[in-house]
C-alpha cells in the first residue's frame, strides 16, 4: 500500500487555515493526504493548541538563531515529519536558502492578496488590507503560490478573487479574503496530493486538470 502523503504546516499565529487543512486532512487518514506535524515560530500562539486539539505532533522552532541554524532546524523538522509538501500557513519567517533548495518546487504558501500586488517583506497580516483600501483597488482576493527565496515571489499557483466594497475596513475585508483562504488552500493541497498540480525541477507549477471547475470557486458575494 502507498504510505499517505504527509503534509507538514509552518505556522505563526492564530492559525485558521491551520484548521482548514486539519479539517480537510485528519491524521487519523490510513490512505489519504494528511498534516503529520506542525511547526511554529515562536510558542504560546493559537495554530499549537489547534494541533493538540487534533492530536499532531508540533514543536517550536529555536529563537535568536542565525540563518543556518533556522534552516537546519527547518530541515529537521521536515524529516521528523517525512514531509512531501510544506505548507506555509501565515508563517512570517522568510524560508532559508536551504530550505528552499532542499524542497525546491514543494513548498506552498497562501497570502491575502492577489500577487504579485500587496506582497513583499512586511506585507501580512491587517498591513496587506489597508495597503489594499488605501490603493482604491476594486478586487482582492487569496493567492497561493510556490515558495522561493523572496517573500511572496515565487510562481502563482492559484488565486480567488473577492470584491472590495465600498464600505469596508481592513477587518471586514479580511473576513472575506479569509473565507476564500479556507476555501482555497485545501482544494490545491489536495490537488498537490492527488498529482492533479506537479511542480517541474525549477519549481514552475503546472496543473493537470482545471481547478476551477465547478460553483465552489466564484466571485464571493457581498455579505452586506
Amino acid at each position: 500500500m502507498k504510505p499517505p502523503f504527509q503534509i507538514a504546516v509552518f505556522v505563526s499565529g492564530s492559525g485558521t487555515n491551520l484548521q482548514a487543512l486539519l479539517d480537510r486532512f485528519s491524521l487519523s487518514s490510513t490512505a489519504g493526504p494528511r498534516v503529520s506535524r506542525v511547526v511554529a515560530s515562536r510558542p504560546g500562539i493559537g495554530a499549537i493548541a489547534r494541533a493538540e486539539q487534533a492530536g499532531v505532533p508540533w514543536s517550536v522552532l529555536p529563537a535568536g538563531v542565525d540563518s543556518d541554524s533556522l534552516a537546519e532546524a527547518m530541515l529537521n523538522e521536515l524529516e521528523l515529519a517525512g514531509a512531501d509538501l510544506l505548507v506555509l500557513a501565515g508563517f512570517l519567517k522568510l524560508i532559508p536558502e536551504p530550505v528552499v533548495r532542499a524542497h525546491r518546487g514543494r513548498i506552498l504558501n497562501i497570502h491575502p492578496a492577489l500577487l504579485p500586488a500587496f506582497g513583499g517583506p512586511g506585507m501580512y497580516g491587517r498591513r496587506v488590507h489597508e495597503a489594499v483600501l488605501q490603493s482604491g483597488a476594486r478586487i482582492s482576493g487569496a493567492t497561493v503560490h510556490i515558495v522561493d527565496e523572496q517573500y511572496d515571489h515565487g510562481p502563482i499557483v492559484a488565486q480567488w478573487p473577492v470584491p472590495v466594497l465600498e464600505h469596508d475596513d481592513p477587518e471586514t475585508l479580511a473576513a472575506r479574503v479569509l473565507e476564500v483562504e479556507h476555501r482555497l488552500l485545501p482544494e490545491v493541497v489536495d490537488a498537490f496530493a492527488a498529482g492533479d498540480l506537479t511542480t517541474d525541477p525549477a519549481g514552475r507549477p503546472k496543473w493537470n486538470r482545471t481547478l476551477f471547475r465547478d460553483e465552489r470557486f466564484v466571485l464571493v458575494p457581498s455579505k452586506s
